[in-house]
């Protein structure tokens, strides 16, 4: 998984983690709001990150194809 990927799940973790054990109301939603906005970027970068994938693997089977 790339260092971007990871570090944001991270992230999703420790915001978790925090929410748990966050003893005012006020302060548990901003941990989960946070965890909600580090756990978009993740699933963004893994969808980049397929497309990518997918991308590379279709260039590489038209390079094989051409030789």
């Amino acid at each position: 998984m790339p260092a971007p990927i990871t570090f944001y799940l991270e992230q999703v973790a420790s915001c978790a983690k925090s929410a748990e054990g966050a003893a005012l109301p006020n302060l548990r939603t901003k941990y989960l709001d946070a965890q909600a906005a580090w756990q978009e970027l993740a699933n963004r970068a893994i969808v980049v990150e397929a497309e990518r994938a997918k991308r590379d693997a279709a260039k590489e089977e038209r390079s094989l194809i051409e030789d």
